[in-house]
């Protein structure tokens, strides 16, 4: 994880690499190390040579800045998943200069909490790039201290001011804990667990197919609630700095829907 913000706290003087760097006897000890600085040097020099080109060569983020509010970044995720599902993707922020200016830091404008299925990767489905979303993904978007944890550092130390709980059409991991309540029967060890969080979720005004998938909506209901209830994010909300939001994605049309 990296601040800006803390980058440097704490730093001293940085060595030289010629002098500080090289012990005060001579002979071949000393030639050695002075022939690797001198080589390091060179290597970095080509490294910053190549930088700048690229840095000349594109911008680092494009002609638009970073979404700054809550509604900015909604409308620059919607408008990348209409990208995506209409098969117009730009694959954005993947050039060298991108690459190059990401070693300094990093500004993402979304969190985005979604399953661990292969088949929803956030990048692609709101077709964003290096450094423009922080993902989390659990299956089922079941949250414990780490998840939790990691959404609190993208809004808490990064400033970022939208949080989507992504669920999706046909989750396994929702499918699981229906199955298992309906039979009664357990799941291994580290699975149950994942079951015991998503079922409160269970729809049980729905049978069959049509209850594990109002499940899936009510599940990312039920941690988008819990998202909500955190004191230190639920102040972020009422500044109007923060929106903590829940969307489904479907597979047949690749689209996603934010949930009321």
């Amino acid at each position: 994880m990296n601040n800006d913000s803390t980058a440097h706290r704490g730093a001293g003087r940085a060595p030289h690499p010629l002098t500080d760097a090289l012990p005060t006897t001579g002979g071949p000890v000393r030639r050695t190390l002075l022939r690797t600085a001198l080589t390091g040097a060179a290597a970095l020099g080509t490294g910053l040579a190549t930088a700048r080109t690229a840095t000349a060569a594109a911008p680092a983020r494009g002609t638009h800045p970073r979404p700054g509010t809550p509604g900015e970044a909604w409308r620059e995720l919607a408008e990348g998943n209409r990208r995506w599902r209409t098969y117009r993707e730009r694959h954005p922020h993947e050039t060298p200069a991108v690459r190059q200016s990401l070693t300094a830091g990093q500004h993402p404008f979304a969190v985005v909490l979604g399953c661990i299925d292969s088949r929803v990767p956030p990048e692609l489905v709101f077709d964003q790039g290096l450094g423009d979303l922080m993902t989390v993904r659990t299956a089922g978007e079941v949250l414990d201290e780490a998840v939790l944890g990691s959404v609190a550092y993208g809004v808490l130390e990064l400033g970022i001011p939208l949080v989507v709980v992504l669920g999706h059409q046909s989750c396994g991991a929702v499918r699981a804990a229906v199955e298992a309540e309906e039979s009664g029967g357990g799941l291994p060890a580290h699975i149950q667990y994942l079951a015991d969080q998503i079922s409160p979720a269970i729809d049980h005004t729905k049978e069959g197919d049509a209850r594990i998938d109002a499940t899936v909506d009510a599940n990312v209901r039920l941690v988008r609630s819990k998202l909500v209830a955190e004191p230190d994010l639920a102040a972020r909300i009422t500044t109007g700095r923060l929106a903590i939001v829940g969307a489904r994605y479907v597979l047949t049309d690749q689209r996603v829907h934010r949930l009321a």
